[in-house]
C-alpha cells in the first residue's frame, strides 16, 4: 500500500469510528477521498502549485509589447493579465507570447465599472455585455481561460436586489459564448458594495448551475469585511484564479479605507500561511496575479520575489 493511501484509509477508519459503526458503511460508500478533502489535510499533499502573473498596467517601463514580455519573462513571471477590450495590437501580443513563452492566463473586462451589468439603463447593460463577449473571444485568441467580471455595483440608485437580478440575467445571456470559446466568466469580489460574504458569493455562482462561471478570488479585497481563509474554505472549487494584494486594518482605521492598500506584502493583516493552508485544503492549483503598485524592472522583481515568499509561507 502506498503511504498516501494508508493515510487516507486511516482517516476513513477514524472518521467512521467517531461517527459510530452505523455510519461506517455510508462513509465507505462515499469514499475516502471526500472525507479527506473536506476535513483533513493530507500531510503528504504538495503546497499549492501556483503560477505567477501580474497586471499589464503594472509595467511602467517605456518598452514595446515584445520587450515588456521579455522583461517579465526575464524577471521570472509565468504570465501577464491583459485588459479587454483594449488598444493593444493582437498580432503583436501573440507574437510576443510565442517568442518569449510568457503566457496570458486571462483578461480583465475593461467596461464593467463604466457600464456595470447592474445599471438601470438596459442599453448600458447591453453595451457592457457586448464588451464581455469581445473579451471572451479575445481571451480565446490569447490562449487564456478566464475573463474577470465585476458583476454589479450597489449604490443610491441601484438596490442590492436589483444588482443581483440584473447582473445574473446578463451573465446568463453570455453563457453560450463562454461555451463556444471555452473561456470561463470569473466573478471578482471588489469594493462595489455587492456580494459581501463568502456564503452569498458561493450562492451567486451556484445559481447559474453552469460550469463556465466561477470566482476570481482577491485575497486583499476581502480583508475589509472578513478573513481570506474563510472565503477560500467556503468558495472551494469555485475559485478559478487569485489576485494578490496586501491590506492593513490599522492604516484603514487611522488614515481611511483606501489607505489600507498602501502597504507591502507581509506588512499588512493578510495571514499568508493561513491562506496557503486553505488553498491546500481545497486543492487549489493555478494562477495568482499580483495587483499592486507597479514600477520599473527593480520594482517588478521585488513583487515577484514577494510572491515567491507568499507561497513558501
Amino acid at each position: 500500500m502506498q503511504r498516501r493511501d494508508f493515510i487516507k484509509n486511516s482517516a476513513l477508519v477514524t472518521t467512521a469510528a467517531v461517527a459510530g459503526t452505523g455510519a461506517f458503511s455510508s462513509v465507505i460508500a462515499s469514499g475516502a477521498e471526500s472525507v479527506v478533502s473536506t476535513d483533513i489535510i493530507d500531510p503528504l499533499a504538495p503546497r499549492p502549485m501556483v503560477k505567477k502573473s501580474l497586471m499589464w498596467g503594472m509595467i511602467k517601463e517605456d518598452l514595446s509589447i515584445m520587450d515588456k514580455f521579455k522583461l517579465l519573462k526575464d524577471l521570472g513571471y509565468d504570465g501577464v493579465e491583459l485588459d479587454s477590450p483594449d488598444k493593444l495590437d493582437m498580432k503583436e501580443v501573440l507574437a510576443a507570447r510565442d517568442k518569449t513563452g510568457l503566457l496570458i492566463p486571462g483578461t480583465v473586462n475593461s467596461m464593467h465599472w463604466k457600464l456595470p451589468l447592474s445599471d438601470p439603463d438596459p442599453k448600458k447593460r447591453e453595451e457592457c455585455a457586448k464588451s464581455i463577449e469581445k473579451a471572451l473571444w479575445d481571451t480565446k485568441e490569447y490562449g487564456g481561460s478566464t475573463v474577470l467580471v465585476v458583476p454589479g455595483v450597489v449604490n443610491s440608485s441601484v438596490s442590492y436586489a436589483e444588482a443581483y437580478e440584473r447582473s445574473h440575467a446578463e451573465i446568463k445571456k453570455l453563457l453560450p459564448i463562454a461555451e463556444k470559446t471555452g473561456v470561463k466568466i470569473a466573478v471578482e469580489n471588489v469594493w462595489n458594495q455587492f456580494l459581501l460574504s463568502p456564503l452569498e458569493a458561493a450562492r451567486y455562482v451556484d445559481e447559474f448551475k453552469h460550469p463556465m462561471v466561477g470566482w476570481y478570488f482577491d485575497v486583499g479585497n476581502v480583508l475589509r469585511y472578513s478573513w481570506p481563509a474563510s472565503w477560500i474554505d467556503t468558495l472551494g472549487k469555485r475559485i478559478l484564479k487569485l489576485h494578490l494584494k496586501e491590506y492593513s486594518l490599522k492604516k484603514q482605521n487611522d488614515l481611511g479605507l483606501w489607505k489600507g492598500f498602501d502597504v507591502e506584502f507581509f506588512e499588512g493583516d493578510c495571514n499568508w500561511p493561513e491562506v496557503n493552508k486553505a488553498l491546500q485544503k481545497i486543492g487549489y492549483s493555478g494562477w495568482a496575479s499580483a495587483e499592486v503598485a507597479g514600477g520599473d524592472r527593480k520594482r517588478l522583481l521585488t513583487v515577484r520575489e514577494k510572491m515567491d515568499e507568499i507561497f513558501k509561507a
